[in-house]
């Protein structure tokens, strides 16, 4: 019976914890924490392996990576996606504060 009940502690607390999804909101747009570290991640390498060439940023798009997250597609449709590309990597740049939810951009914290 006591490993019965401690089974049940854990499930629950493991479904409370997934259930506390952090979001990064660009006005309407609102999408998960961990996409928005894969976007940055994407931009920052693309920035790294361009440092040594003159690339704009214009002619560049996260939209055209094999591994942007789905929840992106809709975004790359968008005449201003760079402009929310670049406003939800900022709103990254420190991911601990977005975690604890001190970014007015993320939420979802509890």
């Amino acid at each position: 019976m006591k490993g019965f009940l401690s089974f049940t502690v854990l499930a629950i607390l493991l479904l409370v914890h997934s259930s506390q999804t952090v979001y990064v909101q660009d006005g309407d747009l609102k999408f998960s924490l961990e996409s928005v570290k894969k976007l940055k991640a994407l931009m920052d390498e693309n920035r790294h392996s361009n440092s040594h060439m003159v690339v704009s940023k214009a002619s560049y798009s996260p939209c055209d990576e094999k591994d942007l997250p789905e929840e992106f597609q809709s975004v790359c449709k968008r005449e201003d996606a760079s402009l929310i590309f670049e406003r939800l990597t900022l709103a990254v740049q420190e991911a601990d504060l977005c975690e604890i939810c001190a970014n007015a951009a993320c939420a979802g914290c509890f």
